[in-house]
């Protein structure tokens, strides 16, 4: 089972998305348990205060260092070697990816943490981060919106919790590559209808025309990610074909 725990100064921003569908369901089942502490619980002055006004002057406030300190230390222990991955959400981390996601879904810990204001003293990121994520390249009120992106795409990948493994696997991003077409019934539907050959029953030409639009789809829409993947002799005829149909519409 994975343990996530967040500290967040706002937990019902994420309480009532982790309650439901998948998130919900991977809990009740025992794939995950996830705990949301608020740090300000771990400020110690009569007004719990977690900010303050930067050195050196400027606009905003910055998370201090002391609250979050006491906050990781008592649920991840002080040893840092023993406490698991301590992921920070911010916009000067690295982008979140697939791949990261299946590399933290192989984990058996993570501590995420949330921040608000203008942003974080930097002992936090020297001291206490292993990560530091970037879902994209804008700037959010606070890293709950974020965290929970991160679980959500790496809780589903977790054995058991989709209860077909293989939804997974096909998924965009999944081979470094986007989805193929899916369709479903009505067989026609306002006149558009699906492709013949998911009719066939045919399972080797299916799983050909799938593997040869998720190469077409790809070179269309996101062709950058056709450099960072290892294209077989088959893959690269099947792309050239579609590429070939494609142009002849």
């Amino acid at each position: 089972m994975l343990n996530i725990d967040v500290l967040t100064l706002f937990p019902g921003i994420m309480e009532g998305a982790l309650r439901e569908s998948i998130l919900g369901r991977a809990q009740t089942q025992g794939h995950v348990k996830i705990n949301l502490t608020n740090f300000r619980d771990y400020a110690t002055d009569k007004h719990r205060t977690v900010d303050d006004y930067p050195y050196g002057g400027g606009a905003g406030m910055v998370l201090k260092a002391e609250p979050l300190y006491r906050a990781v230390e008592d649920i991840g222990g002080v040893d840092p070697h023993a406490r698991g991955r301590v992921l920070l959400m911010s916009p000067q981390g690295v982008p979140f990816s697939q791949k990261l996601a299946v590399e933290l879904a192989r984990e058996s810990r993570l501590l995420f943490i949330c921040g608000h204001y203008e942003g974080f003293d930097e002992r936090i990121r020297t001291g206490l981060v292993t990560d530091e994520i970037s879902i994209g390249d804008y700037v959010l009120t606070g890293g709950e919106l974020p965290a929970l992106v991160m679980i959500d795409a790496v809780v589903r990948l977790l054995p058991g919790v989709l209860g077909n493994d293989e939804s997974a696997q096909t998924d965009s991003f999944a081979d470094g590559l986007l989805e193929f077409p899916q369709y479903t019934r009505p067989e026609v539907f306002r006149g558009m209808g699906i492709p013949p050959v998911l009719l066939s029953g045919h399972h080797a030409q299916i799983a050909k025309w799938r593997r040869q639009q998720s190469l077409l789809r790809t070179l269309q829409r996101r062709p950058e990610l056709l450099d960072t993947v290892v294209l077989t002799r088959e893959d690269q005829k099947l792309l050239d074909d579609a590429k070939r149909e494609s142009d002849n519409r």
